[in-house]
């Protein structure tokens, strides 16, 4: 019996054996779908964390960027502000001085017209006295005429 009792083991053995393997097979393909679907799911929640934290170093790295360039056009502002203030300094010098300069000539101007209205007040005066001389002149000389002829007119 030994011998059957070998095989009989033998064929329980194999039979066990394919058995087994058909349980495990079946289970652990059971297992591994199931686990697999778990995996991908702790997957794709690793990846919307990943996702997440790529989103919020992004949000950091722009709001570093933008406050850097906000702190450079403040600078560049800053500095047209002093260009435009030198500027402005600048030209208010030359106008200043360009009115300070003005205001001479129109000074002169103005005493070289007084100059010239008293030249010409001298000059009408002189004519005028002229004027009333050769008026007084030919007065006389009419009244004289007219006299000489009234008397050469009675005289006769």
């Amino acid at each position: 019996m030994n011998g059957l009792e070998a095989l009989t083991q033998s064929e329980l053995r194999g039979w066990v054996a394919s058995i087994v393997e058909e349980v495990i097979k079946e289970k652990l393909g059971e297992f591994v779908i199931k686990h697999e679907r778990e995996a991908r799911e702790i997957s794709l929640v690793e990846r919307l964390l990943r996702v997440e934290e790529e989103l919020k170093f992004l949000r950091q790295l722009e709001e570093e960027r933008f406050g850097a360039l906000l702190k450079e056009m403040n600078i560049r502002f800053e500095a047209m502000n002093a260009r435009f203030e030198a500027l402005q300094k600048e030209m208010n010098t030359r106008f200043e001085a360009l009115q300070k300069e003005m205001n001479t000539r129109f000074e002169a101007m103005n005493a070289r017209f007084e100059a010239l209205q008293r030249e010409i007040d001298t000059r009408f005066e002189a004519l005028e006295r002229r004027f009333n001389f050769l008026q007084w002149l030919i007065i006389g000389g009419f009244s004289f005429l007219s006299l000489l002829l009234v008397l050469i007119r009675f005289g006769s």
